[in-house]
């Protein structure tokens, strides 16, 4: 019978840790110069021509799935399944540590880079800093976590293929939300992408390096 592979190679995981990193950097460092206004503008002027009522409804529903309480829910519908139908354990700190170590790690970067919030085509208020976007890495943690865990329990690839499919048009349509109601600059989310995919890519480097240095151990409890 054919194998199905279910692991991300950990060089490959590695490997995008570094590169997001060095992405996040490179925008940290255009933020922090001023020099990336002409992106944020041409990008936010081409987004603005979508306005339209229509258009802010179905934005505000996209911004409400990735905030607070919507996230919350979830995380627990998504803890529940993985405990109580699939039987997993670690994953849930897995899952939690994705999640709320991305949280963290936003609330650390707004206060140290403290970028204002445009001023600019604003349709809905928003409090606090603006760099780097907390929705998107948010977004990006939660549904790439998920993805990453539900990847083993989806046999076919079709099926993986529309889970990631899925996962990516959440992410990116959440992030556009911020940028269409005129609380984000293109290159907060863009930077929150970033840095979330440097996160999630550490997570699931010590995730597996965890997983594989438990196998003996578990293999030979069972024998």
């Amino acid at each position: 019978m054919k194998q199905i592979y279910t692991k991300l190679p950990i060089s490959v995981a590695l490997l995008t840790c570094i590169v997001c990193a060095l992405g996040f950097g490179l925008i940290a460092l255009w933020v922090s110069d001023q020099q990336v206004r002409h992106f944020d503008h041409k990008i936010i002027t081409a987004i603005g021509q979508l306005e339209s009522p229509f258009m802010t409804r179905l934005m505000k529903c996209f911004t409400i799935i990735g905030s607070g309480l919507p996230v919350v829910i979830i995380i627990l519908i998504a803890m529940f399944v993985l405990y109580s139908v699939l039987g997993h354990r670690r994953e849930l700190l897995f899952l939690a540590v994705a999640v709320l170590g991305s949280v963290l790690l936003n609330t650390v970067l707004k206060m140290l880079f403290r970028r204002a919030r445009p001023e600019i085509n604003r349709i809905i208020e928003a409090n606090g800093y603006s760099f780097p976007s907390g929705h998107s890495m948010t977004a990006f943690s939660m549904y790439a976590a998920l993805t990453f865990l539900l990847w083993k329990h989806v046999p076919s690839r079709i099926g993986r293929i529309l889970l990631v499919l899925l996962s990516s048009l959440l992410i990116v349509t959440i992030g556009t939300s911020r940028i269409y109601l005129g609380v984000h600059y293109p290159s907060d989310v863009v930077g929150g992408y970033f840095m979330s995919g440097c996160w999630m890519a550490a997570c699931i480097w010590f995730y597996q390096r965890y997983e594989e240095r438990m196998l003996p151990l578990r293999t030979k409890s069972t024998a």
